[in-house]
């Protein structure tokens, strides 16, 4: 189906959903009528749309690509790809928690908080979790 919503950015939405809950936030996301996203509608306002892009599941291919790329033991690779990812996933859903609400109070700043903060911030865990890999854990290690 054309205007479907991928699986995993269905299951991104709701933790979204639940996180935000968690704070008493007056959030409801629904899948679009009109095209293949979930729009997110803050304090009965529409603020932004989560689309496949948004799930950061390109985000964690690019980081276990990376990690197997420079493995080290099997355990210890598998155990770090897992905890990496998870904490990837984690971010993800709390960067776009948090785009909602700062769109809703600063709109004019959307651009800068979408296209630069929060992209600055999920890579740059990426990279750290890289150099953290590649400096203690790999088989590339000192």
């Amino acid at each position: 189906m054309p205007n479907e919503v991928d699986g995993i950015t269905n299951i991104v939405g709701r933790n979204v959903e639940q996180l935000m809950r968690v704070f008493n936030c007056d959030i409801k996301i629904y899948k679009s009528s009109a095209d293949s996203w979930l729009e997110v509608w803050y304090n009965k306002k529409y603020i932004i749309r989560i689309v496949e892009g948004c799930n950061a599941v390109s985000v964690i291919i690019l980081f276990i690509s990376f990690i197997i790329a420079f493995s080290g033991k099997f355990k210890t690779t598998f155990i770090y790809v897992l905890s990496g990812t998870l904490l990837l996933y984690v971010l993800n859903v709390s960067r776009i928690a948090m785009l909602t609400v700062l769109m809703f109070y600063f709109p004019q700043n959307g651009h800068f908080l979408h296209g630069t903060l929060f992209p600055l911030v999920i890579y740059g865990l990426v990279f750290l979790l890289w150099v953290i890999w590649v400096n203690k854990f790999s088989k590339y290690a000192k």
